[in-house]
């Protein structure tokens, strides 16, 4: 699989740092949700407005995905990590100073931009330390750090936004980012895929779509894409959501504080499961569950069963979500996961552009939170039916 697994202790600091930036992207992702509440009124934010501002984000995320899953198979893990990570702190950063909605959804595109270029790579470079057994729990373990920095977030938001207002958090956000990049470039041993520009060499097209490939390659773009239009539309708009069904602005940071603790339980359980048994049971019945969960979310208007339901949605969610990211680069030949990596990431970023300007034309429409709720179960079912066929048609490409 390219370079050698490090040994025990160098892949423990490496894993370590991986998912401290996955935290910290988590941190960064969830930061817009939290502070909307906040963030809109105070810029004048137009529902359309803040989904275009949060659509922006996922557009940089769509671009920085793309290049970065094809840097991965052609440099070193270590400078695309830095560069990836110095952009969106930069970035993260300069969000303090938006006065309107031009600037900050220029800033929101250049940080996803970052955030998107680090994804794929944190990908090749769990699958590079991971031995062959424990390759989903590796890369769910280290993307577990997203939905965690999400959480963190939600638990900021709750303790210091009322008080030092929206822009504290974006300021957290970005200088954390800048200040791991020393940590990254002494700690952190350089990498690169044995066979770099291999699938340059083959051919992008017949990497992903030859050898039998297309049917799996499609389905995990359709999947990817459907499921993150979902995870987006709760990540940034859950809070709003919730603080509209009169539960108000500490309900709305609780429901995203479960929906992310949730989901970190759901990515160590379920990629656990995927490594025991195979793909195709857990990830498959994590489907309906979700939707089963989305349903009960759009009718409760108490806070207890709001996070409950908000917990179970970002387990199966989330856990889904990492554990297909750890499986899908193994339907493909090592010297080019990174290339569909890259390509699964971006093409599911493109459902997530959709999510945020979903929920807010909805709303716009005056579905309401139980709508928006509502119409996001057949998105899930149909996603699950596209999990299905993959992981019973795929097939696992050698080392």
């Amino acid at each position: 699989m390219g370079a050698s697994p490090p040994h025990a202790p160098r892949g423990a600091v490496t894993l370590s740092l991986c998912f401290l930036i996955a935290l910290l992207e988590g941190f960064d992702i969830q930061a817009i949700g939290v502070a909307a509440p906040l963030l809109i009124p105070a810029l004048g934010l137009t529902p359309g407005q803040a989904g275009v501002v949060f659509g922006a984000g996922m557009v940089g995320l769509v671009c920085g995905a793309l290049a970065g899953g094809w840097m991965a198979d052609r440099m070193g893990r270590k400078p695309l990590l830095m560069m990836a990570v110095g952009v969106f702190g930069l970035f993260t950063l300069a969000t303090v100073v938006a006065g309107g909605p031009l600037s900050l959804g220029v800033y929101r595109l250049l940080a996803g931009a970052g955030l998107g270029a680090a994804m794929p790579t944190l990908v090749a470079v769990a699958l590079e330390i991971a031995p062959p057994d424990r390759r989903t729990r590796t890369t769910t373990l280290m993307f577990s750090g997203m939905p965690a920095g999400g959480a963190l977030a939600a638990l900021f938001a709750a303790g210091f936004l009322a008080r030092f207002g929206w822009h504290s958090i974006f300021l957290a956000g970005g200088v954390l980012p800048l200040l791991l990049l020393p940590a990254i470039a002494l700690l952190m041993p350089d990498s690169r895929t044995a066979a770099a520009g291999g699938a340059q060499q083959q051919g992008g097209g017949q990497a992903l779509f030859g050898h039998g490939r297309l049917l799996v390659t499609l389905l995990a773009w359709f999947t990817f894409g459907l499921t993150l239009l979902v995870l987006y539309l709760l990540l940034n708009w859950l809070p709003s959501l919730v603080a509209a069904k009169g539960l108000g602005g500490k309900g709305g940071a609780g429901a995203a504080f479960a929906f992310n603790a949730g989901s970190v339980v759901g990515c160590w359980v379920i990629g656990l499961l995927v490594d025991r048994f195979g793909p195709r049971v857990p990830i498959i019945a994590a489907y309906p569950a979700l939707a089963l969960a989305l349903f009960g979310l759009a009718g409760a208007n108490s806070l207890l069963p709001v996070l409950a339901l908000a917990g179970l949605a970002g387990f199966f969610l989330l856990g889904a979500q990492y554990s297909l990211y750890g499986v899908i680069p193994l339907y493909y030949p090592a010297r080019a996961r990174g290339l569909a990596t890259g390509a699964s990431i971006a093409a599911g970023r493109l459902g997530s552009i959709g999510g945020p300007l979903v929920a807010g034309h909805l709303l716009g429409q005056g579905w309401g939170p139980a709508g928006v709720a509502m119409a996001m179960v057949p998105v899930v079912l149909s996603a699950g039916v596209a999990a299905a066929v993959m992981t019973i048609r795929g097939r696992y490409a050698g080392d």
